[in-house]
């Protein structure tokens, strides 16, 4: 849980998404901002989404589109 105070770290969050072995994709992109969908481990439904400015996330997505993207 984050406190009020703390930040919520979308590259981290995102990192830890795919090493349990579940799966993303970007469902929106603009220069400065990303909506990126989190899907079951099976690639089925969508679990959750999350919406980000964080010049961080940007460099680390690059222009991939999914979890399956090579880096």
């Amino acid at each position: 849980m984050t406190g009020a105070h703390e930040t919520f770290d979308a590259t981290a969050a995102l990192r830890r998404w795919e090493e349990s072995g579940a799966g993303w994709r970007v469902l929106s992109r603009s220069a400065d901002q990303v909506t990126i969908g989190l899907y079951e481990c099976t690639g089925g439904q969508e679990v959750d989404r999350f919406t980000s400015t964080d010049p961080a996330l940007l460099r680390y997505l690059g222009d991939r589109s999914s979890s399956e993207d090579l880096d």
